[in-house]
């Protein structure tokens, strides 16, 4: 196997698995990030604590706050930086871009500045188009601790698709292809959302019935949502759809679906948030996809509960009415699309 040179930019949870996948492959990685003590932690003890505190690292995994030197080292970039700092941290790197550099995004989000998606942000440099999206149900404490995942790379650059399966390519951890980028990337940043109405719901300690409900009239909005922009609905039947959905819906490990929780048990937004300690996307997201489901005439009473619930004081009971009383009738609407007259 030839050996490749990969810089991933950010200090989180999923970053710092992926870098250690790469340097266990026997790939020369470093991992940037902007806290000088996390980048002498992880050199000095082999620990991320912050992050994956029982997750020991790969001694050959070197971490650096040497950005120019990272990105110029290496032929592979993986970009794992939180959406409000991912544009920045882009906009730093660009000049230090060569044409044969990969670049693959692992962000679940949204530009918070406009509505674009982080490959969008990856395509405006001028430099490479050899731009990848890797998304799926990658619970990152699972997989520091090697358990079996799998997850998909999106890209219609062939050589960009291979490069990520030969460098995350292991025991634990299995990469699907797939061409359609768009779905991938809005499956991942969509189902954010539904993991806080699904951690809420839990929290009141709804049946099962009304879980599977929810999850599947989840993805129906995702894929309704996601096919409008130009995605392909099939996708959303994909590990990166369906399956990155019941992982976060399901699992405390979600972010999203912690907030969901502290909500649904009483706490206000902003302390639900404060209280995780890490980024959770679909808070903003939410927003944006409300935004954009008005703009375009799009059915989310999902979504659009939500939204009302978090940002507009709304009860509860009008959540769970907006999913009981909408005007939705078809199950699956794109297998019945000659007879649907909903859309």
């Amino acid at each position: 196997m030839m050996k490749h040179s990969v810089c991933v930019l950010g200090g989180g949870s999923f970053g710092t698995a992926l870098a250690n996948i790469m340097a266990n492959n026997g790939h020369q990685v470093s991992q940037w990030m902007r806290n000088e003590e996390q980048v002498e932690e992880i050199n000095l003890t082999g620990l991320n604590s912050r992050y994956l505190p029982n997750a020991p690292l790969h001694r050959e995994l070197l971490a650096t706050s040497n950005l120019e030197q990272a990105i110029r080292e290496s032929d592979t970039v993986f970009v794992s930086i939180p959406s409000k700092s991912f544009e920045q941290v882009v906009q730093r790197i660009e000049p230090l871009l060569t044409a044969d550099k990969i670049l693959i995004s692992t962000t679940k989000g949204f530009n918070p500045n406009r509505f674009e998606l982080m490959s969008d942000v990856l395509r405006r440099n001028s430099i490479t188009q050899k731009i990848g999206v890797l998304s799926g149900p990658n619970l990152a404490k699972e997989i520091a601790a090697g358990q079996m995942t799998g997850s998909v790379i999106a890209s219609a650059d062939d050589l960009v698709r291979q490069r990520v399966i030969e460098l995350l390519k292991s025991p634990t951890f299995r990469v699907y292809e797939n061409r359609d980028s768009k779905g991938v990337e809005l499956a991942g940043a969509l189902k954010n959302i539904y993991a806080i109405v699904c951690g809420l719901a839990k929290a009141l300690n709804v049946g099962e019935n009304t879980m599977s409900m929810i999850m599947t009239r989840s993805l129906a909005e995702m894929s309704r949502f996601a096919v409008h922009f130009g995605a392909n609905p099939m996708t959303f039947l994909g590990l990166a759809g369906m399956g990155d959905l019941i992982a976060t819906c399901t699992s405390p490990l979600s972010r999203n679906y912690r907030v969901g929780f502290a909500i649904g048990s009483g706490e206000n937004l902003d302390d639900a948030v404060g209280g995780i300690g890490e980024v959770a996307e679909g808070v903003n997201t939410l927003k944006m996809v409300v935004e954009e489901a008005h703009k375009h005439g799009l059915y989310m009473p999902l979504a659009e509960g939500l939204s009302k619930l978090l940002f507009d004081n709304a009860k509860l009971e009008s959540l769970i009415g907006s999913m009981m009383t909408g005007e939705q009738k078809w199950d699956v609407e794109f297998a019945t699309n000659e007879e649907s007259d909903n859309v």
